[in-house]
């Protein structure tokens, strides 16, 4: 029986996922994650999860920052996005970068039933409207390989910096000294080829990795 990965903050959401779910895959075994830190642990946990439904914006992250991390950590994890958000541009960007499927919420239940079927049998699924969007431009994936090498904390850095903390205020959200947040930024601009923070913050707008929302660990 496949196992999937359920991580959306509304609980109706997540119950209507299940029932859809229970339907197409009688007996699959479904886990559940409300926020982005339990969603780490949770995919950590099941090594041999068959597929993660994620949805873009909850606690401890927001735009494609939690996709680009897992795909970064799990490459072997197929990941299919479920979100209200239905810009086909940004539908675009989540396949460019590792996506396996977008589904919008907006969709029936035969449609979500159609969707995760073809991703399981190793196919990708989009609405309609993304087919015409073009691919990212040629730099872009080198951008996004360059984010891939950041450790998970570099990654939580980055975004807090690009959420306009200091040192000293992103030192006390994971509690570390000021001097260990400066050597995580000498490593980002390393790892990125930039020569300042500013640099590093542009790149992350441009890749789409949201920002750290202040008070919530990732």
């Amino acid at each position: 029986m496949p196992v999937l990965l359920i991580a959306d903050d509304h609980p109706l959401f997540r119950e209507a996922l299940r029932g859809v779910i229970g339907r197409v895959f009688p007996g699959a075994v479904v886990h559940e994650a409300d926020q982005v830190r339990v969603l780490y642990d949770l995919v950590d946990s099941c090594p041999d999860a068959d597929l993660l439904l994620l949805d873009l914006d909850m606690p401890g992250s927001s735009g494609l920052g939690a996709l680009k991390q897992l795909r970064s950590q799990h490459p072997q994890l197929p990941i299919v996005i479920v979100s209200a958000h239905e810009d086909p541009l940004l539908i675009r960007r989540a396949l460019d970068h590792g996506a396996m499927g977008f589904i919008p919420k907006s969709s029936d239940a035969d449609t979500l039933g159609v969707a995760l079927n073809h991703v399981l049998d190793g196919g990708t699924w989009a609405p309609d409207t993304t087919h015409a969007i073009p691919c990212a431009s040629t730099r872009e994936p080198g951008l996004a390989a360059s984010v891939r090498e950041l450790t998970p904390q570099q990654f939580r850095v980055l975004q807090m910096v690009g959420a306009g903390l200091l040192n000293k205020q992103i030192a006390h959200e994971l509690q570390v000294s000021e001097a260990t947040i400066k050597a995580h930024m000498t490593a980002i601009m390393r790892k990125l080829r930039v020569s300042n923070r500013t640099q590093a913050v542009l790149i992350a707008e441009r890749l789409g990795l949201g920002t750290w929302r202040y008070g919530i660990k990732v």
